[in-house]
């Protein structure tokens, strides 16, 4: 009979620290979980903000801005004035 509580005390005490491993495992993973939504999030507002440029960017006003900018194009009946370099 010693016996037999004895062994039921070792299955019960190792089944306890098995349990308590798996709980801190499970907290582990939750955490992950939380930090892989927010970064989801993050990367959805990224998302957004690229599909909204990307959008302006297929706008004339868009294309006319960068080559007056970049390029130095002007339109038909627009003057141009230039600062001297000194």
């Amino acid at each position: 009979m010693l016996s037999i509580t004895f062994v039921v005390a070792v299955l019960f005490i190792a089944m306890m620290t098995k349990s308590l491993k798996l709980q801190q495992q499970i907290s582990d993973c939750r955490t992950e979980i939380k930090a892989v939504e927010s970064q989801m999030e993050e990367e959805k507002e990224r998302t957004k903000e690229i599909d909204e440029i990307k959008e302006r960017m297929d706008t004339d006003e868009y294309v006319a801005e960068v080559a007056r900018e970049k390029l130095g194009l002007v339109k038909d009946n627009e003057i141009v004035f230039k600062e001297e370099e000194k």
